[in-house]
């Protein structure tokens, strides 16, 4: 019987960070799934970027802008690292006017009430002069992944004086996933997959984790539904460990002595006809604790014990 993982859980969570862990993955199944996660995190979520831009005597990205201490491919460069949540669908324009010495900053900008910059203090350029001026007005679009500009102008015509811009839109910043063995009945060579998700702060990282599962789950969705329903099975995540528990070694059975519980919590569960870690396991607690002889004091040694080799009773 296919054994499938415990539900996913987050292990620890900062500002724009996240650490998450699965369980009980079948062996191989921690790189599988932890690859197609990454995969999808970096290249496929919507998140919002500068597509274009133009600037007051600028006329093409080679230039330099007097009193502007960057040139045009690094004021490009530094407009690219501008992160916002865009409030509709259709691209917004900002706009941009200073003047004198000083170091201006995306906050500079005047936006529309559909953009919000996430991140106000990024450095755009900065005026060494007094008499230095900087004017520009840029486009902000939707998109998914990365764009290059080859790729979205191929057919397109800008307006006069327009630079294109290569889009990041991934919300993602890094993902990093890792594996290791870990127990599941009598086998030790089940996996546990932790993957650390970081993002821009437009997205929170649990959110980017669920919806990279849910792209996944459409996908495969879609790729069975011309060969029939999918069926799946009813029984509990414990029941399947259960039996695989009593189909281990042939046809002998793990016995409730290998537990190594006390004299009394093993006599009552012998008493109660209870001989296997198979037969233990589906019982929750409460009926555990309704046994004859049993105590709160020998449920929780039962399930002490069970926790040391990957398995618990099933709740409520």
């Amino acid at each position: 019987m296919f054994i499938f993982p415990n539900k996913p859980r987050v292990l620890n969570k900062k500002e724009n960070w996240a650490s998450f862990e699965i369980e009980g993955l079948y062996p191989g199944y921690g790189v599988t799934i932890g690859n197609s996660l990454r995969r999808v995190l970096l290249s496929s979520l919507e998140g919002a970027a500068v597509t274009q831009v133009k600037m007051k005597n600028v006329q093409h990205e080679f230039s330099t802008i007097s009193g502007v201490l960057e040139d045009v491919i690094i004021i490009t460069t530094n407009l690219k690292q501008m992160r916002f949540k865009l409030h509709s669908d259709e691209p917004q324009k900002a706009t941009l006017k200073v003047k004198g010495e000083k170091e201006v900053k995306g906050s500079d900008f005047e936006f529309p009430s559909q953009i919000e910059l996430i991140n106000r203090f990024c450095h755009i350029a900065t005026l060494t002069d007094k008499k230095a001026e900087l004017e520009m007005e840029i486009q902000v679009e939707k998109g998914v992944g990365y764009e290059s500009v080859e790729m979205r102008n191929k057919n397109k015509r800008l307006e006069v004086g327009a630079m294109p811009v290569d889009a990041i839109y991934t919300p993602i910043k890094r993902v990093n996933y890792k594996t290791e063995n870990m127990r599941v009945g009598d086998r030790t060579d089940f996996d546990r997959l932790m993957l650390d998700i970081e993002t821009d702060g437009t997205i929170e990282a649990e959110d980017a984790f669920f919806k990279a599962c849910e792209i996944l789950l459409k996908h495969f969705s879609l790729i069975a539904e011309p060969f029939g329903k999918i069926e799946i099975s009813e029984k509990t995540e414990q029941e399947e460990i259960a039996e695989t528990v009593d189909k281990s070694e042939g046809e002998e059975k793990t016995k409730i002595e290998d537990l190594k519980l006390s004299g009394r919590t093993l006599s009552a569960l012998i008493n109660n006809n209870i001989k296997t870690v198979a037969g233990l396991l589906r019982k929750n607690e409460k009926l555990v604790l309704e046994l004859e002889g049993m105590g709160e004091k020998g449920l929780k040694e039962i399930k002490k014990a069970l926790k040391k080799i990957g398995l618990e009773l099933k709740g409520e």
